[in-house]
C-alpha cells in the first residue's frame, strides 16, 4: 500500500456511511456488478482517477533534505556568517575551528535523522504486497498499491486486508482490527447493514478496513476507499496536518538568543567604530569583526546536538525511535501521554480471571499469561463443620496445596482449589473449558516460555482448565481418554460452538456448549446446582445470572457461559456428524460462568503513578468497550478513586452512554465543538469506542490548553 505513486484523487464522495448502504445501493454507487466485479478496461480507468492505493507522504527518506535541515536554523547560519568573515580577514584558526563545528553538528544530527527515516521507510513497507479480485468474471491476483473502489475482492484467514471494504458475503469471519480501534479480541463480521450513521468505527462490523488482518473465516467484499481515503489514509492525512514544522522552546530561545548574540556583536563593532570616530582603519575593522566573532558561542550549537545524540543512543537502547533530535527535548517537557489500552497498558493476552458456579459462587483464578501457573481459589464462610464441608476437604489435613487462610473478620476463609477438593461441577466446566476447544499452550523447548496457538479466548480457557490439571492434554491421554467425537465449530452467527466427547472408560458420550451467554441460555432447561440439575426456564436462568453477569462486567470482564449435556442412547448410536446442530444443542444444563479480560501489564501501574508524581496526565483512547475501558483505567491508575463515576444509563449493543465527565465515549465527545470543549473545566481521562479522527481531535484540545 506505501509507494512513490501520486494520487490524482483521494477523496470518495459518500452520499451516506457506506454501513448503512445495502450491497444493492453499494453496486449503484460504486457502478459494479459484484457477481462479475469491473473489467480490466474499467480498473484501468479508475486507477487514473483515484490513484495508487498508498499513502502519501512515503518514499524513501531524501538525504538533501535531511541535510538542508540540519543548516536551516539561525545559529548556524550565523556561523557560516562567522566563517565567511574569519575567511576575509585571514583568520584561518577561527575559521577552522567554526567549520568544525558546523561539520560535526551536521554529521551528528544527519546520521541520527537519515537512520531513523530509514526504519520508518521500512516500516511502511510492512503490508501486504498482493490482493486477490475479482475481473470480469475471473478471480485474479493484482498489486494492492492497483486496487481500486469498486473492485470485488477475497478474505480468507491470514491476509492483510488491502483496502477499506463493504462485506457482501461472509463465512465465519473475524478480523483483527486493534491496529486501528484498539479492539483486543478479533471482531466477528456480518453482513447486515445498519442505520446508524454516528455508529463508532469498531461497531461498523460490516466493513473490513485497510491494514487489518484476518484472523478465521473468508469473506468477499466491495472495496469503496483505497489509499488516502481509507481509515488508516484519514490518520496519516491528519498527522500530515498537525505534524507542521513547530519549533521546540529551545529552539525558540537558541534562535532568541542568536538574535541577541547578533545585536551584541553589530552593538560591538558600532562602539569599536565609535571609539576610533568612525575612522575605519585596517586594523580597526579587524579588532572589530574579531570582538564580534568573540561573542558569538561556537561551540554551544555541538553541546546541545551532541547531548541530544546522547540522549537518542539511550531512548535506542530501550527500543525506542528518535525520528528528530529536536524532538528529544518535547519529551523532557511533556505534560500529557495519550495511550491506546490494548498491548500497550494491557498484555494482549486474553487472560481467565474469575468464574461462577451456580451454588457456589466465584472462584478466583491467579497468574497471567499462557503458562498453565497460578491458584484457584474459592472464598467461603467460617461455620461448625458439616458433613458437607467435611466432604469438600477430607483430604486437605494432609495436603500442602489445599491450604486455607482465615480473613481478617474471620468470618471467610480462602480454600485453593485442587484435584482432591474439587466440585463435580467445577470438575465439568474445567472439561467443557478443555475439550470444547481448539487451541493448544505449549512451552518452547529452548527458552520455556509459554505460548498459545489459536483463538485467543479458547486460550484463556485451555490455560484455565490447565490450572486445574485438566487441560486438554492430559484428558485424552491413556489415563483418561477422553476422545473427541464429533466438533459444531463457532459460528459467529450464533456466537457459540459444542462438541461431543467420549470417555473410553467410563462409557459416557457428553456434549458440551461455550459460548455467549445470551446464546447459551437459550439452549439450557436447568443448571447444575452441586451433584443435582435443578429444571429452570430459559428467563428464570437468564434472571438469576443477570447479577453475576453485571457484576463481571462492571470489572471490565469479557462473560461466557458453558453447558452439557449427556447424549441419549439413541442420539449415541448416530453419527453426530451428519447431525444438524440445532437439534444437538438442546435441554442443556447450564454450567456456569467465565470472566475473561486482557490484564494490565505490571509495569503499568507503576509507571503511570511515576507520571502523575513528574505532573504528567495519562489518557487513555482506547477502542474498546466503556465498561472494559474504565475498568483498565482504574486498576492501572489513570483514574483514582475520587474519579470514579457511576454509569447513568445501560449500554446496549450500538447504545451512546453517559460515563460522568472524565469518562466519555467517542460518541459523545465528537459532538462537542472546539469551544465546548475548551470550556471544559479538565478533559477526560478516557474515552472508550475511539476513533483515529478522536485522537487526533483529543490532543488537538490538549495543544489549546499549551500541553506537550
Amino acid at each position: 500500500m506505501f509507494g512513490k505513486g501520486k494520487a490524482k484523487k483521494t477523496v470518495v464522495v459518500e452520499t451516506k456511511p457506506y454501513h448503512c448502504m445495502n450491497i444493492e445501493r453499494i453496486q449503484s454507487e460504486l457502478d459494479v456488478n459484484v457477481t462479475t466485479g469491473l473489467t480490466p478496461s474499467d480498473a484501468e480507468q479508475r486507477l487514473t482517477v483515484y490513484g495508487l492505493n498508498e499513502m502519501r507522504g512515503g518514499g524513501r527518506p531524501s538525504a538533501f533534505k535531511i541535510l538542508i535541515r540540519q543548516l536551516a536554523n539561525l545559529m548556524t547560519l550565523i556561523l557560516i556568517a562567522a566563517v565567511a568573515i574569519a575567511f576575509a580577514i585571514k583568520d584561518w584558526i577561527e575559521a577552522g575551528v567554526v567549520i568544525g563545528v558546523i561539520v560535526l553538528n551536521t554529521a551528528v544530527g544527519f546520521a541520527q535523522e537519515f537512520k531513523a527515516e530509514k526504519t520508518m521507510d521500512s516500516l511502511r513497507k510492512m503490508t501486504s504486497p498482493t490482493s486477490r479480485v475479482l475481473r470480469s468474471g475471473h478471480q485474479i491476483v493484482v498489486p494492492t498499491v492497483d486496487l481500486v473502489p469498486g473492485d470485488v475482492i477475497y478474505l480468507e484467514s491470514g491476509d492483510v486486508v488491502g483496502a477499506d471494504c463493504r462485506l457482501f458475503e461472509v463465512f465465519n469471519l473475524e478480523t483483527d482490527e486493534a491496529l486501528l480501534t484498539g479492539e483486543a479480541l478479533p471482531i466477528p463480521k456480518t453482513v447486515d447493514t445498519f442505520d446508524d450513521v454516528e455508529l463508532p468505527l469498531g461497531d461498523r462490523i460490516n466493513l473490513s478496513f485497510a491494514s487489518t488482518t484476518v484472523t478465521k473465516g473468508r469473506a468477499k467484499a466491495v472495496i469503496y476507499a483505497t489509499g488516502m481515503s481509507s481509515e488508516v489514509g484519514k490518520i496519516a492525512k491528519k498527522l500530515m496536518e498537525t505534524n507542521k514544522a513547530k519549533k521546540t522552546p529551545l529552539q525558540k530561545a537558541l534562535d532568541k538568543m542568536s538574535w541577541v548574540l547578533l545585536g551584541v556583536a553589530i552593538a560591538s563593532m558600532l562602539i569599536v567604530f565609535g571609539a576610533n570616530k568612525f575612522k575605519i582603519k585596517n586594523e580597526v575593522l579587524l579588532y572589530a569583526i574579531g570582538l564580534a566573532i568573540a561573542t558569538i558561542p561556537e561551540g554551544l550549537i555541538a553541546v546541545v546536538t551532541l547531548t541530544m545524540s546522547l540522549g537518542v543512543h539511550t531512548l535506542a537502547k530501550k527500543q525506542a525511535l528518535v525520528r528528530k533530535l529536536v524532538a528529544l527535548e518535547s519529551l523532557g517537557s511533556i505534560t500529557n501521554i495519550c495511550s491506546d489500552k490494548t498491548g500497550t497498558l494491557t498484555q494482549s493476552k486474553m487472560v481467565l480471571v474469575r468464574a461462577w458456579l451456580p451454588g457456589e459462587g466465584f472462584f478466583r483464578v491467579a497468574g497471567l499469561g499462557f503458562e498453565p501457573a497460578g491458584e484457584v481459589t474459592k472464598k467461603q464462610r467460617l461455620e461448625p463443620p458439616t458433613d458437607a464441608r467435611i466432604n469438600f476437604a477430607q483430604d486437605s489435613a494432609n495436603d500442602e496445596k489445599n491450604s486455607r487462610v482465615a480473613s481478617d473478620d474471620g468470618s471467610e476463609e480462602t480454600v485453593v482449589v485442587n484435584a482432591s477438593n474439587m466440585s463435580a461441577s467445577l470438575r465439568r466446566i474445567a472439561q467443557g473449558a478443555a475439550l470444547c476447544n481448539m487451541s493448544e499452550i505449549r512451552a518452547d523447548d529452548e527458552t520455556g516460555y509459554w505460548y498459545g496457538i489459536g483463538d485467543p479466548t479458547e486460550i484463556a480457557l485451555q490455560v484455565f482448565a490447565s490450572k486445574l490439571e485438566m487441560g486438554k492434554p492430559t484428558l485424552t491421554n491413556d489415563d483418561n481418554q477422553w476422545k473427541l467425537v464429533c466438533e459444531y465449530p463457532f459460528d459467529s452467527s450464533i456466537k457459540r460452538m459444542s462438541v461431543v466427547a467420549h470417555n473410553a472408560i467410563t462409557g459416557e458420550k457428553v456434549l458440551f456448549l461455550k459460548g455467549a451467554t445470551e446464546r447459551v441460555v437459550p439452549c439450557c432447561t436447568g443448571r447444575q446446582d452441586g451433584e443435582q440439575v435443578s429444571s429452570m426456564s430459559t428467563d428464570d436462568l437468564q434472571e438469576h445470572l443477570d447479577p453475576q453477569i453485571q457484576e463481571m462486567a462492571r470489572d471490565g470482564l469479557r462473560v461466557l457461559s458453558i453447558a452439557y449435556r449427556y447424549l441419549t442412547p439413541d442420539e449415541e448410536s448416530l453419527d453426530m456428524n451428519k447431525t444438524d446442530r440445532e437439534e444437538v444443542e438442546v435441554n442443556m444444563t447450564f454450567l456456569g460462568l467465565v470472566g475473561i479480560y486482557d490484564p494490565p501489564r505490571p509495569e503499568s501501574l507503576p509507571s503511570v503513578m511515576e507520571c502523575y508524581r513528574a505532573g504528567i496526565q495519562v489518557t487513555m483512547l482506547t477502542g474498546d468497550h466503556p465498561e472494559t475501558a474504565a475498568a483498565i483505567a482504574r486498576q492501572v491508575g489513570i483514574l483514582q478513586d475520587e474519579d470514579d463515576e457511576d454509569i447513568d444509563g445501560k449500554s446496549g449493543e450500538h447504545q451512546a452512554i453517559s460515563l460522568g465527565p472524565l469518562v466519555m465515549t467517542a460518541r459523545e465527545f465528537d459532538r462537542l465543538s472546539d469551544e465546548e470543549i475548551d470550556a471544559l473545566p479538565e478533559l477526560p481521562h478516557v474515552i472508550a469506542r475511539c476513533s483515529p479522527d478522536t485522537k487526533v481531535k483529543m490532543i488537538e484540545a490538549m495543544h489549546r490548553r499549551n500541553g506537550i
